[in-house]
C-alpha cells in the first residue's frame, strides 16, 4: 500500500520551479492622464487667445491715443511664449499618452519621462504666471513709492482680459500639479513590493 503522505526529503520539490508570484495590481492611469493633458491644451490655448486679443486703444487728455498690447511688456511675452510652449507639450504628451494607452509595454519608461517634462513645464508655467501677474499688480494699483501709475482705470478691456487669462494659467498650474502626482502615484505602484 502506497503512502499518501509527502516525502520529508528535503530533495524531493528540487527540481520545481518556485510557484510565481501573484500578479501585483499595477497602476494604470492613463485614461485620468489623457484628461487632464486635454485639459492642460485648453487652458493653455485659452490663456494664450484671452491675452492676445487684449489690445485695446484709448485715448487720453494728457497723452492723446494711446494704444496697450501684451507686446509692450516683456513680461507678458514671456507669459505667451511660456503658454504656448506648455500647449504644444500638452499636445505630444497627449498623443504619446494614447500611444501608451494603445501599447502598455512602454509605460513605465513614458510615466518617468512624464513625471520630469511635467515638472519642468510646470515650472515654467508657474514662473510667467508669477511674472505677468506681478506686472498686472502693478497695472492694477500702482506703486506710488517710484512713480509708477496705475493703467487698469484707463484699460479697463485689457487688464480685464489680462485678469481672465492669469486665472486660466493659474488653473494650468494646477492641472500640472496633477498630472506630476498622477505619474509619481503610477510609478510608485509599479515598485515591487
Amino acid at each position: 500500500m502506497a503512502s499518501t503522505d509527502k516525502p520529508t526529503d528535503p530533495e524531493y520539490n528540487k527540481g520545481a520551479p518556485p510557484p510565481p508570484p501573484p500578479p501585483s495590481a499595477t497602476v494604470n492611469c492613463f485614461a485620468f492622464d489623457v484628461t487632464l493633458r486635454v485639459l492642460l491644451f485648453a487652458a493653455a490655448l485659452t490663456a494664450v487667445v484671452v491675452i492676445v486679443t487684449s489690445d485695446q486703444t484709448k485715448f487720453t487728455v494728457p497723452l492723446g491715443i494711446r494704444e496697450v498690447k501684451f507686446k509692450h511688456s516683456p513680461a507678458f511675452v514671456y507669459f505667451v511664449v511660456a503658454l504656448s510652449v506648455a500647449g504644444l507639450y500638452s499636445i505630444i504628451t497627449t498623443l504619446a499618452s494614447l500611444s501608451v494607452i494603445w501599447k502598455p509595454n512602454l509605460s513605465t519608461k513614458f510615466l518617468l519621462h512624464f513625471a520630469f517634462w511635467d515638472v519642468l513645464i510646470l515650472g515654467l508655467v508657474a514662473s510667467a504666471t508669477g511674472t505677468a501677474g506681478g506686472v498686472a499688480y502693478v497695472g492694477l494699483k500702482g506703486n506710488k513709492h517710484v512713480g509708477w501709475l496705475k493703467i487698469c482705470n484707463n484699460y479697463d478691456k485689457f487688464c480685464q482680459h489680462l485678469a481672465g487669462s492669469l486665472a486660466v494659467s493659474l488653473f494650468a498650474s494646477v492641472v500640472l500639479v496633477l498630472l506630476v502626482w498622477l505619474s509619481v502615484y503610477s510609478l510608485h505602484g509599479r515598485i515591487p513590493k
